[in-house]
């Protein structure tokens, strides 16, 4: 963005405040997508070790379900959509019609490191039930 000189060969003032303004409006955008993608995932869990893992594909439509394992108890706890699950049968109505209308639509299961591997069974006999073939595992890289 350039003023209009004298004319008489003066060099054209750079206009920064429009630039702060497209910026900051980027900013706002991604900080929003951002934390709608955190609330999603819980934290208290500690996901299990894949060196070798690949980078997720954010271009993807996908669910993410929480299984936190609750050693003292030995129970697992599901949760999603930041809402908890006593029985995840209540959710396949609801990744069906995100499978209908997407058509590739993807489960993200973020199981703690020490969780017993039926409770990741439920939840993938719960992805199959709606007719989602694509179940990913979330994993640390370190």
């Amino acid at each position: 963005m350039a003023s209009g000189g004298s004319g008489d060969g003066d060099e054209p003032e750079f206009q920064i405040a429009p630039m702060i303004d497209v910026l900051l409006v980027l900013l706002i955008f991604f900080m929003s997508t951002i934390t709608k993608q955190v609330a999603r995932v819980d934290q208290s869990i500690t996901l299990p070790v894949a060196p070798d893992a690949s980078k997720r594909d954010d271009a993807r439509d996908e669910s993410i379900v929480n299984v936190r394992w609750n050693a003292a108890e030995k129970r697992a706890a599901f949760t999603f959509e930041e809402q908890p699950y006593e029985r995840l049968d209540t959710i396949v109505p609801v990744l069906a019609q995100r499978q209908k209308t997407s058509g590739k639509h993807r489960v993200v299961i973020r199981g703690d490191r020490l969780l017993p591997a039926e409770h990741i069974n439920l939840v993938m006999a719960a992805a199959a039930e709606a007719g989602i073939a694509d179940i990913t595992f979330a994993a640390s890289p370190r």
